[in-house]
């Protein structure tokens, strides 16, 4: 059976259509949820993605850890199952359950046949609705949670992100791990889980896309009966975090032979007039793997590391731009005046014709190849509703990008470039860096 799955899959991802002709419709259940779905009966088989607004930030203050934890039990029994009956009846059916968690929702991904679709909704829905968080599971995932908490204080990776994570958000949930520390975890206890679960899953968070060969009107009868009678509100989201993002640099001492440095500057909303001015300016900048400036600047030029790249990143309640690189302790240094001159350099000149031209060809060709399977289309449309897209998004979107031009791109620099405001986190050794006092 699951030889079947596997072959439908590969069938599914070799027959969508290209991202032009993505038909998504609105269904309105009628117990009042709203879903996205495109209709694909070629194949008999149904990708669904639900997401529930808030994530890891609704937890419980002194609670760190808890929905992530919760989270990871998700799949560790339900109802009458255990975890083991639980795992071998999605099996037995060919079909697949898994469930994510960030900082802002926590994702659940459903796939199966169609001839085996009310099984695993039946199975999806106990996940939900009657997860046991048996204390042997709850020690057992715990643990693994300990585990690599312990092992991510030993990544200069993991703590330069951290450490820009307190710099960027503060005293706001996104300043610290999904995971939680050592302390926190340990301390947690089957109530805080309830009380996670009791949190996240209601009905006022609700983000639904699903593809594949279901109709309108079935789709609206499994939701209602998946979801429908879950309580209608749950934690009040916390406020937006203020982020005030001070220039300088904060070094992290860690014996290695690599420095590792992340950058950081204030972001961009994308409900912003000019974000598509920003992608565009970005890939060009640090976003465009080889063809990038820091890229050619820092490793072809100047050989100061492997990679280098910058991205827009937006979270539900903040915006920043970020950006990576990592060098030999004694070159370090070196790389971080280069990335800050060249982000003065964008800020001052803008973009050649030719690299906002090659961002933009590369921006609009690439965008097709994201809507590879009905799994992609389903978390692409779920992540549209919660951004707040219109449907017709997918079709408009290469539009937008095309409308950037060369002077809208060196406006944009100007404004959003802050080269003084950068900041760098560096964990290692570096020689000649030291930690500079908030601006």
């Amino acid at each position: 059976m699951m030889r079947f799955f596997l072959s439908i899959m590969t069938v599914v991802c070799l027959s969508l259509p290209a991202a032009a002709n993505v038909d998504i419709k609105e269904v309105k259940t009628p117990g009042g949820l709203t879903a996205w779905l495109v209709e694909d009966h070629s194949i008999p088989f149904t990708a669904l993605e639900i997401r529930f607004r808030g994530g890891a930030s609704l937890e419980t203050p002194g609670k760190r850890g808890a929905m992530n934890l919760m989270t990871g039990l998700l799949e560790e029994g339900a109802g009458e199952m255990d975890a083991r009956a639980f795992a071998r009846s999605v099996e037995g059916l060919a079909a697949s359950i898994s469930f994510g968690l960030d900082d802002d929702a926590l994702s659940v991904s459903t796939r199966f046949l169609t001839e085996n679709r009310d099984e695993a909704v039946a199975l999806l829905r106990a996940a939900i609705h009657e997860p046991r968080f048996d204390q042997p599971d709850i020690d057992r995932v715990r643990e693994q949670v300990l585990s690599n908490i312990l092992s991510d204080a030993k990544d200069p990776d993991e703590l330069a992100s951290k450490a820009m994570g307190r710099i960027l958000y503060g005293d706001h949930p996104y300043a610290t791990s999904i995971s939680g520390t050592t302390e926190s975890v340990t301390a947690l206890t089957r109530e805080d889980l309830v009380v996670a679960h009791r949190d996240i899953f209601a009905r006022d968070r609700i983000y639904i896309g699903a593809v594949g060969d279901i109709t309108e009107e079935d789709l609206a009868t499994l939701l209602d009966g998946l979801l429908g009678d879950l309580p209608e509100t749950g934690a009040p989201m916390p406020p937006r975090a203020d982020v005030d993002i001070p220039g300088g640099i904060t070094v992290v001492p860690f014996e290695t032979p690599q420095s590792v440095a992340r950058f950081a500057q204030r972001g961009i909303k994308m409900d912003h007039p000019d974000y598509f001015t920003a992608v565009v300016l970005n890939h060009a900048l640090g976003g465009g793997s080889f063809e990038s400036r820091l890229m050619d600047e820092v490793r072809a030029k100047r050989g100061l590391t492997y990679g280098v790249y910058s991205y827009l990143a937006g979270k539900d309640l903040a915006e920043v731009y970020i950006g990576a690189v990592s060098s030999a302790n004694d070159r370090i240094a070196e790389a971080v005046e280069v990335i800050r001159d060249e982000w003065a350099k964008a800020a001052a000149e803008g973009l050649t014709p030719e690299e906002v031209e090659n961002a933009k060809t590369y921006l609009t060709g690439a965008y097709p190849l994201r809507f590879d399977g009905n799994g992609p289309i389903a978390n692409i449309m779920v992540g549209m509703q919660m951004l707040g897209l219109p449907i017709d998004y997918i079709a408009t979107r290469n539009d937008r990008v095309d409308a950037v031009t060369v002077e809208d791109v060196k406006r944009v620099a100007g404004e959003l470039l802050d080269p003084e405001g950068l900041h760098f986190v560096v964990v290692g050794q570096p020689v000649g860096l030291e930690s500079t006092p908030a601006n």
